[in-house]
């Protein structure tokens, strides 16, 4: 049986598309992403733009196209918090049906924490020593304390990238001023995350795929041994390194990233925000450790599936 799962994010619609019978034994028959800004022009307003729900849907028809190329016998479809979370959410799901045939099913923050974890326990070597994930989207981020035993807290905050973007516009490079806005802003915004982390102690940070796989990418290139293979799904990234790419990302301008080896497109415009919401949580936690994790909700859903078969 081939299954196709469509994880339906905030700045990019990702298609999985596998052949398999257990969460173990599975072949990617096809995997890709297009952007669609689902935020632009209207996210802090809990809206989609007419504009924004043609991207959507021109997404979805072209995903179809190769869930039916692929010949995928069913589908999942999974969306995310901007489409929650905006008044006409319930139009665009409806449009897409009309369109695709595809069902979505619009998640709750909770739900995309949990699917998170099952994505990044496939990659991810987890011990008896906590670590943090990290899931950084266009409307929310997800924060995921958790060890070998499975999740201890999850949070899911509308604090995503998209968002910070739409709220501050920062200049080209971005300003110190500016730099000190988002940072109070996220002080306030995570107060319960900043409560919690005395109770856990995690010693790693683990990024869910997203733009940790830029961050990767740019590290790579610009560094030979800023990255460590821990297996074909996981590496860890030098820290000093990160805080040495973090410095070269805020002092850019969008011209400039879009010469940076390994940058990819679609995050040209967000990846300094990013950048500076894992620096913030790497200060405020303490940690040491960073790795970047190929899996996330595709995969944890993928999980689910097996499992309830």
């Amino acid at each position: 049986m081939r299954y196709a799962i469509i994880d339906l994010g905030t700045n990019t619609f990702n298609l999985l598309i596998v052949e398999g019978v257990s969460p173990d034994k599975y072949n990617i028959i096809f995997n890709d992403k297009l952007p669609v800004k689902l935020g632009l022009g209207g996210i802090n307003n809990r809206l989609l733009t007419p504009e924004a729900v043609n991207r959507g849907v021109g997404a979805m028809v072209s995903h179809k196209e190769k869930i039916l190329e692929h010949k995928a016998g069913q589908v999942f479809a999974f969306a995310t918090s901007a489409i929650r979370d905006a008044s006409n959410g319930g139009e665009f799901k409806k449009k897409v049906w009309q369109e695709t045939g595809i069902d979505i099913r619009i998640i709750s923050g909770d739900k995309e924490a949990q699917y998170i974890y099952q994505g990044v326990k496939k990659a991810f070597p987890f011990t008896d020593q906590v670590s943090l994930i990290l899931d950084i989207g266009g409307g929310s981020n997800e924060f995921i304390f958790a060890n070998e035993n499975g999740p201890l807290w999850a949070r899911s905050y509308d604090v995503g990238i998209a968002r910070l973007l739409d709220k501050f516009v920062p200049s080209e490079p971005i300003t110190p001023k500016q730099l000190a806005q988002v940072n109070a802003f996220l002080n306030q915004e995570l107060n319960t995350f900043l409560e919690v982390i005395p109770k856990y102690g995690a010693t790693s940070l683990v990024g869910a795929s997203g733009t940790f796989d830029t961050f990767r990418s740019m590290m790579l290139l610009d560094q030979k041994s800023s990255v460590d293979i821990i297996n074909p799904t996981c590496v860890r990234l030098e820290k000093e390194a990160f805080e040495n790419l973090t410095q070269k990302l805020t002092a850019s301008t969008t011209e400039e990233r879009k010469m940076m080896p390994g940058m990819e497109p679609m995050r040209i415009e967000m990846i300094v925000l990013a950048s500076i919401f894992v620096t913030f949580t790497l200060e405020k936690t303490g940690i040491q450790n960073l790795y970047q994790t190929d899996y996330s909700l595709k995969e944890g859903v993928l999980s689910s599936i097996f499992e309830n078969k």
